[in-house]
């Protein structure tokens, strides 16, 4: 499984002009599911992604977690994240989970995010989405389990 996270001022996802999910300060996550992930590797991504210091403490170091500053996760499927891009202009998509395994695992990290923290937001599984942010650094890592 791998997660985009970037650290956001503000974020929010729309599907046809509604917005489905906003937040804060905090995290925006764009995740991929490949056909090799489990519940176990959804759930070792979101442990990283509520604990990576990648937040400034008073002395300006990456010192400070999601859950340290009480800040809010943007959860948003992105299939395209787990394409192979190694040769050729063109991506191959072998390398992304099938929708249903796919749907079923960022479900079940969703899920677990919603219990284990606060203020937690997505997007829509397999939507035509617009993703609006407020890059804050900017911050990007990439995540994998």
């Amino acid at each position: 499984m791998k997660g985009l996270l970037q650290r956001v001022r503000g974020a929010r996802v729309e599907v046809a002009g509604e917005v489905v999910g906003a937040i804060d300060q905090g995290l925006l996550v764009l995740v991929a599911v490949e056909p090799s992930d489990t519940p176990e590797s959804a759930g070792k991504l979101l442990h990283k992604l509520l604990n990576y210091r990648v937040f400034s403490d008073d002395e300006g170091k990456m010192n400070l977690s999601l859950k340290d500053i009480g800040g809010g996760l943007l959860l948003v499927s992105q299939f395209t994240l787990a394409a192979d891009t190694k040769s050729g202009l063109r991506p191959s998509f072998s390398t992304a989970a099938p929708p249903a395994l796919g749907a079923a695992l960022f479900e079940h990290l969703l899920l677990q995010a919603q219990q284990l923290h606060g203020k937690v937001a997505s997007g829509r599984f397999g939507a035509d989405m617009q993703v609006h942010l407020v890059n804050d650094g900017p911050v990007t890592f990439l995540l994998q389990t």
